[in-house]
């Protein structure tokens, strides 16, 4: 069984400026590639938090999100 693990705003912010830094925008396929593949396991929760992730990203791509700034959800 896997344990629940319970992931922070902060964390999402920290692993999607990671991706961006490693990947550029092929971080995007990236998370595309992991919902489809989580998706069709029938693991939904775990496509939705890449779909969140993915989300994160692109705001980071835009220059909507500021890499050292206070997270806040809404």
């Amino acid at each position: 069984m896997t344990p629940h693990v319970q992931i922070t705003a902060q964390d999402i912010h920290q692993i999607a400026w990671t991706m961006v830094d490693l990947h550029g925008a092929q971080a995007i396929g990236y998370a595309d590639e992991a919902v489809t593949d989580l998706d069709g396991q029938g693991l939904p929760e775990s496509a939705d938090a890449w779909r969140a992730l993915r989300s994160v990203m692109e705001d980071a791509l835009a220059g909507r999100l500021d890499r050292d700034g206070a997270v806040t959800l809404h």
